[in-house]
């Protein structure tokens, strides 16, 4: 299964991936069911979750329900527990949106839900990042992870995504740290704690959150460890996970994620 997952996200267009994965994900959806995860997005349970990475896969990363990663259950559970975005009357662009979120965002009938990306298929409105075609204060919630990593010019992205953000209005998203190169030739960087507060602050931006995930073994997965051995990745990757626990036993887990993140989840109010 990882030989066959890495294939199909790396070789096939991203249109097609997503267009296809709609017939096979009810499948996928009814075969890995069982007791042992459980995705918060649908609230269903399986007995794995799949691998993903276009390198270095991460096994129990892609669940078969929703086909979120781990970065998108925990903005879901963030938005559910910390926010009034499932409640309150609003206006929310979703930059590069996510097929786990795209439906049901979409289905919120007090949202005014706009999705924006310079090529993908969920996208309402095509453009650039750095010049896009909203109105100032537009907005009162922008989502976007997995996105400043891959602007060229963060900085003007930065200003742009306050400008359309009202005046009491919430960003949030992820930016990879210690983590492969991927979407080449187009990843230009990587934020560090202080760097990305620095670039969220100069935009304006106050009441910054900025949370490290990963950890020591966790990082050490993803990067280091052989690409095209499955099985022993499959059991080198339990082992970090039971390494990465042990290690927090000792030093605690704001310590090792703070050390050794492998991304941030950030959080903004302009």
């Amino acid at each position: 299964m990882d030989w066959l997952i890495k294939f199909i996200i790396n070789k096939v267009p991203r249109p097609q991936l997503i267009f296809w994965s709609n017939f096979f994900r009810p499948l996928l959806d009814f075969y890995y069911r069982g007791n042992k995860f459980c995705d918060p997005i649908n609230n269903k349970s399986y007995r794995k979750f799949l691998p993903y990475g276009y390198k270095n896969q991460r096994q129990n990363a892609l669940s078969p329900g929703t086909l979120s990663l781990e970065r998108h259950r925990l903005l879901w559970l963030y938005l559910k527990n910390k926010t009034e975005f499932f409640n309150a009357k609003i206006k929310v662009l979703h930059i590069a949106p996510e097929q786990a979120f795209y439906k049901i965002f979409k289905s919120i009938k007090n949202e005014n839900y706009i999705t924006f990306d310079l090529s993908s298929p969920l996208a309402d409105i095509k453009g650039d990042i750095c010049k896009m075609p909203f109105e100032d204060n537009f907005f009162d919630f922008i989502i976007c992870n997995h996105v400043l990593e891959h602007i060229d010019d963060d900085k003007k992205a930065m200003q742009e995504l306050y400008r359309v953000l009202n005046k009491t209005g919430y960003l949030v998203g992820y930016v990879p740290f210690l983590y492969p190169i991927h979407n080449q030739p187009v990843d230009y960087w990587r934020f560090s704690n202080k760097s990305l507060y620095q670039i969220l602050s100069n935009g304006g931006f106050n009441n910054i959150i900025i949370e490290p995930l990963g950890g020591r073994f966790i990082v050490m997965y993803d990067i280091i460890l052989p690409k095209k051995l499955f099985f022993i990745r499959f059991i080198l990757s339990l082992l970090s996970i039971g390494l990465n626990m042990l290690y927090e036993m000792f030093h605690s887990k704001e310590y090792n994620r703070e050390m050794y993140p492998s991304g941030y989840f950030f959080y903004a109010k302009k």
